[in-house]
């Protein structure tokens, strides 16, 4: 029997899965400082797109940025324009990571939208449905990470599950325009990340066409010819004029290592192997896993048996649709030589509605045993992590706390055991726990919500606090770093960092940063660099009497000012904050002792070299 659901029940659905997208999304969000590496590069090309004027080619430190395509420097950009932004967000962190929750939470709305428009065979409660649909998304281990980190994964993730939901619901109940809008939304998402989004849309929608075998209907009502057309003319714009602006650079840079070269061999040593995705597949979805596989057997059981019938039963295709969408995110990044956790995004949101429609399974006889095995084991997974969390009391004396490390923060396995973060968690899971137990004996439609409120607990008093924690120890200590070089620049002086590269610093200081290692060749480029490198907004000058100023400012971590090189260059030394120390060294001593490096072990300068990812 079909259940409908009345258009006023289904906006009290989505008011409740628009307050918990808030919740998990934004609470707190710019409490905390941008988390190097990536995230400060991100943030400070958008912001000097909103204070420079120039939209087309994002900079960061004086240089281009290719790595990505413009739509997530533009959005954060526009929200560093707001009136008053210094002073509601004096870290600049709220307008960073505003794209990544955002485009979480409007993912949230449609899942839940979707499910509740369209409620697939046996689902009782369609509005429940959709709640734990969109939880289901949001609650991913991956999604509580990224939707508060300020890169353009989570917005990839957004613009292609929507345009993809988009494009089920044209092909379900298609209306004159409504296929207009799923390859608009999928322009977007090729001006956040590039021909990805193309790839995996054309992968997808030619699966469930075999799969479902509908493909006269599918083509007839999304408009696939039509449709590409519109995604390239809104998209390609951007492309050609940077290829004009830029040239070889940009072509080498964007497509050549940041799409060619990471699908075809290893970049920046993420060199995993072939089952990476299937861990990934694993953790991200815990600890409702299980109930996912439960859903994702049912579609490889039918696709053996030839079960399904598309022509009588589109609007229950919802599991084929999200199955295809699932199993092709990981072919294709199975294939690709680089591998990063982040590129299994795009694949949460269909495990999401395969979890969400994973309870169907109860109230089909024959499947109900298989659904209570799945429960049970996501239960047992739940009672696991909390006894893990209860157990941190004895981490100390068993050692274990000896494992958590971070050379930048040397004692942070202590500071989180001593602030009871970890103990907050072992709670919430317990709760859902004994809810999952009691269920298990008592199932009612609906009762996954149970589950999953107490790990919205979760967030507020582990996950955010967890955050704030790892600030304090580790970016603070770069923000006061940053703070006192603003205060102590002579004019004329110039910043650097040596040892451990931090781009944070640039975002926070707004200055050009030249970024150097520890060893003795780092050291001579830094000094040549000081005298000829030219960057946007900064220009590098030798030192003669006629100088601005012949001292830089520079950053080094402990460990690379103890060695021989570094030691002895009379630094004076204002400040130590952390693990880092601020300098100000004499630029006469760097050359000279550059000099002895060149002439007593013939080291020659190589700064001058294409760096992809050069910061």
């Amino acid at each position: 029997m079909k259940v409908s659901l009345s258009r006023s029940r289904r906006l009290r659905g989505l008011a409740v899965i628009l307050l918990l997208g808030l919740i998990i999304c934004f609470w707190q969000l710019g409490s905390t400082g941008l988390v190097d590496e990536t995230p400060p590069k991100f943030a400070a090309a958008g912001r000097t797109m909103s204070s420079t004027g120039d939209w087309l080619t994002p900079m960061a430190n004086g240089i281009p940025r290719f790595d990505k395509p413009p739509m997530t420097y533009w959005l954060m950009g526009l929200i560093y324009l707001l009136p008053g932004q210094e002073i509601w967000d004096p870290l600049g962190s709220w307008s960073a990571r505003f794209p990544s929750a955002f485009a979480s939470v409007i993912l949230m709305i449609f899942l839940g939208d979707t499910v509740m428009r369209w409620p697939q065979k046996n689902i009782t409660f369609p509005r429940l449905s959709g709640v734990i649909t969109a939880l289901a998304f949001g609650l991913s281990p991956l999604v509580l990470i990224w939707s508060r980190i300020a890169v353009s994964d989570a917005l990839l993730c957004s613009t292609l599950g929507v345009s993809l939901l988009l494009q089920w619901r044209s092909y379900v109940n298609p209306s004159r325009f409504s296929w207009v809008f799923a390859w608009i939304v999928l322009a977007l998402a090729v001006l956040t990340k590039g021909p990805v989004a193309i790839v995996l849309m054309i992968m997808i929608l030619t699966l469930f066409a075999f799969v479902q075998r509908d493909l006269v209907i599918l083509c007839k009502r999304i408009r696939p010819i039509f449709g590409f057309l519109l995604t390239i003319i809104l998209s390609l714009p951007w492309y050609l004029i940077e290829l004009i602006r830029e040239g070889r650079p940009f072509w080498d840079s964007f497509f050549g290592y940041h799409n060619f070269q990471r699908f075809t061999t290893v970049v920046n040593s993420h060199q995993e192997p072939w089952w990476f995705f299937l861990m990934v597949f694993v953790i991200a979805s815990l600890p409702f896993t299980p109930l996912l596989i439960l859903s994702l057997s049912k579609f490889f059981v039918s696709v053996i048996q030839s079960i399904p019938s598309a022509k009588n039963e589109r609007s229950e295709s919802l599991l084929v649709f999200a199955s295809c969408w699932l199993i092709c995110v990981f072919i294709l990044f199975t294939c690709a030589g680089t591998k990063l956790p982040s590129y299994w995004l795009p694949a949460i949101p269909a495990a999401a509605i395969l979890i969400g429609i994973s309870e169907s399974a109860f109230l089909i006889r024959n499947q109900r045993k298989f659904f209570l095995w799945a429960w049970g084991i996501s239960i047992l997974l739940i009672a696991a992590i909390s006894l893990v969390m209860w157990s941190s009391v004895f981490w100390t004396q068993l050692g274990l706390v000896d494992y958590i490390k971070d050379p930048e923060i040397p004692n942070f396995g202590n500071e989180l055991i001593s602030s009871g973060i970890i103990l907050r968690g072992a709670f919430c899971f317990t709760i859902s726990a004994l809810f999952g137990l009691i269920l298990f004996f008592r199932f009612k439609p609906g009762g996954l919500l149970s589950l999953q409120l107490p790990i919205v607990m979760f967030q507020l008093l582990v996950i955010i606090p967890m955050f704030n924690l790892v600030d304090k120890l580790r970016q603070l200590p770069l923000r006061n770093a940053s703070e006192l070089m603003l205060s102590s620049q002579f004019e004329g002086e110039s910043f650097a960092m040596v040892g451990v590269s931090k781009p944070s610093v640039h975002f926070y200081t707004g200055k050009v940063v030249l970024y150097e290692g520890n060893t003795s060749r780092n050291l001579v480029n830094l000094s040549e660099r000081l005298s000829l490198e030219v960057r946007q907004g900064w220009k590098g000058k030798p030192v003669n009497r006629l100088s601005s100023s012949q001292t830089v400012l520079l950053i080094i971590d402990e460990q690379t000012s103890h060695l021989s090189h570094w030691d002895g260059l009379r630094p004076d030394v204002l400040g130590k904050f952390g693990i880092y120390f601020v300098w100000r060294i004499d630029r006469n001593l760097l050359n000279e002792r550059a000099s002895d490096l060149i002439n007593s072990e013939g080291i020659r300068p190589n700064w001058q070299m294409p760096k992809p990812e050069r910061f």
